[in-house]
């Protein structure tokens, strides 16, 4: 459980569109941008701890309002199917994408309720010198467990300029990339549709 927190907690981030020139290349920064939305998820968290104890579902609310909006899902659902994305039609990868999307709904609230109160520090705003994939460092800090590395995989859209993440990397391993292995395997064992419909029906 404390991979799949660490991955839940940091998977994501949103983009904070200044109107300020001066402000724009800091605020749309993806190392400015990851922390400031990590504030946001885990005050909402706090804010709403009486409600969550009564109704633990409501979790799924505070993902879906605070983190999917900022999640890069499609991208992270085609990188996952890797080599196959080419053996599928397009209703077959937009099946697969709202699935990938249910699938990470409810794998970010389970893990979203083991949080308690760790501390997560970020590497400091960088220029990013026009990359459009950029690495951003960070750190996991719990007084009960050793520090645990992460890099986060964050991606500018083209078109709006928005950063959000797609990918973590936790100790030199990729999250989608081990997924990626998995979903092959399933893919080849059972067929894309069946593996769509799997991840769809996840509900533990």
């Amino acid at each position: 459980m404390k991979h799949i927190f660490v991955f839940i907690t940091i998977l994501f981030t949103t983009s904070l569109m200044s109107f300020s020139s001066n402000a724009y290349s800091i605020e749309n920064s993806p190392y400015t941008v990851i922390a400031e939305t990590g504030q946001r998820l885990f005050s909402r968290i706090e804010k709403d701890q009486e409600s969550l104890k009564k109704f633990p579902e409501l979790m799924r609310n505070i993902v879906e309002e605070e983190l999917m909006p900022s999640i890069d899902y499609k991208y992270a659902a085609f990188k996952v199917l890797g080599k196959n994305l080419r053996k599928m039609t397009s209703d077959q990868r937009e099946k697969f994408v709202v699935s990938m999307r249910s699938y990470l709904v409810r794998t970010y609230a389970i893990a979203l309720k083991q949080y308690k109160d760790q501390e997560v520090s970020f590497e400091s705003h960088k220029p990013t010198n026009g990359a459009r994939i950029v690495g951003v460092n960070s750190i996991i800090s719990d007084t009960n467990a050793p520090e645990i590395n992460i890099t986060f995989q964050m991606r500018q859209d083209r078109n709006t300029s928005q950063w959000k993440a797609y990918d973590m990397i936790i100790e030199g391993i990729s999250l989608l990339s081990s997924k990626e292995a998995e979903i092959s395997q399933r893919i080849q064992k059972s067929g894309i549709d069946q593996v769509t419909l799997e991840l769809a029906s996840f509900n533990h």
